[in-house]
């Protein structure tokens, strides 16, 4: 595979800084949320023109203004393997729902116009067809910014408080040590939230705060929280062992329905299958207090491989 190129796909997006990723992950994993963003999930149509339509994204994509993530069944279909590439589990025994709903690929645009995501998406789609066909997309974008400088929920609560930083957000969110064509990946979880406003606003603020954990207006994490509260529920280093994740969830909203894109990349699944367990009551019977006024509509797993120097998908893990 040769490293061509066009040049103007997807220099919609500034780059950050990379002083603090690691050169072989797709660098949207890692940098700062953007403004807009764009959620594209495909599906198999025809097999035999999968290879030939993977080349051309591994040489379209460069990992920052799209990341792209591979899903269990269109590996299978190229009749290979990624360790640790796994179907979204059904939770037996939650006490609350938690859909599976699997995607052969998916898209996260990243930009700061939305006009050029809806023309990106077009591209993606030309480009992907006939092997990929598109069912469905979600926009998204950044709202706001809380005490700690992190994007808000809709609900106005900061998202992502916790997320580890610099090297620590590497050695959570990236696999190492795998070898090429592996190392730099991430194993990403995505779920649609969906919030039900009227329930949120028939709350208190007190009540609000407890089903969080902490307070919305200084982000303070409040010691009373009962144990139902989210941030309780979620403690990434109550989690034996430690369950971390890098969140880059965004907002989305269409009609009259809104949410959270909830994305979490790992370098593994088994950080954010902890703490789902937890959330849905499996550990000790106690359900995340977010329930109440948000449930996840989708779930699905991804692989997002790493890239070679910084500029086209590594997609020799499964023989592109």
């Amino acid at each position: 595979m040769n490293g061509s190129k066009d040049p103007f796909r997807f220099e919609f997006l500034s780059r950050e800084s990379s002083s603090n990723m690691t050169k072989s992950a797709q660098a949207g994993i890692l940098a700062p949320l953007p403004p807009q963003g764009r959620y594209l999930f495909f599906s198999l149509a025809q097999v035999p023109s999968l290879s030939a339509c993977l080349t051309a994204l591994a040489g379209h994509a460069d990992g920052l203004g799209a990341v792209v993530g591979l899903g269990p069944e269109l590996v299978a279909a190229l009749g290979t393997a990624v360790p640790g590439l796994r179907e979204f589990p059904v939770f037996d025994g939650a006490r609350v729902e938690v859909p599976a709903t699997p995607a052969a690929l998916w898209c996260w645009l990243r930009g700061a116009d939305r006009g050029k995501l809806v023309l990106a998406t077009r591209e993606l789609e030309k480009l992907l067809a006939p092997a990929l066909r598109l069912d469905c997309v979600v926009d998204a974008f950044r709202h706001g910014r809380g005490p700690n400088g992190h994007g808000r929920d809709l609900t106005g609560y900061e998202d992502g408080t916790e997320n580890p930083q610099s090297a620590a957000a590497e050695k959570a969110g990236l696999v190492h040590r795998q070898g090429a064509g592996l190392n730099g990946s991430s194993f990403v979880a995505v779920q649609q939230w969906v919030h039900d406003f009227d329930a949120f606003e028939a709350m208190t603020t007190r009540e609000q705060d407890h089903m969080m954990g902490r307070r919305r207006r200084d982000n303070h994490e409040l010691a009373d929280a009962p144990a139902s509260a989210h941030v309780r529920r979620t403690a990434q280093e109550d989690f034996k062992p430690e369950a971390f994740v890098l969140r880059c969830s965004m907002p989305w909203a269409q009609g009259q329905q809104a949410g959270l894109m909830f994305v979490a990349f790992g370098k593994s699944f088994d950080a954010f299958e902890a703490q789902m367990r937890r959330m849905a009551g499996l550990d000790d019977g106690i359900v995340d207090a977010l329930f109440g006024m948000s449930k996840p509509v989708s779930g699905a797993y991804f692989w997002c491989p790493p890239v070679r120097q910084g500029a086209w998908l590594d997609l020799r893990q499964i023989g592109l």
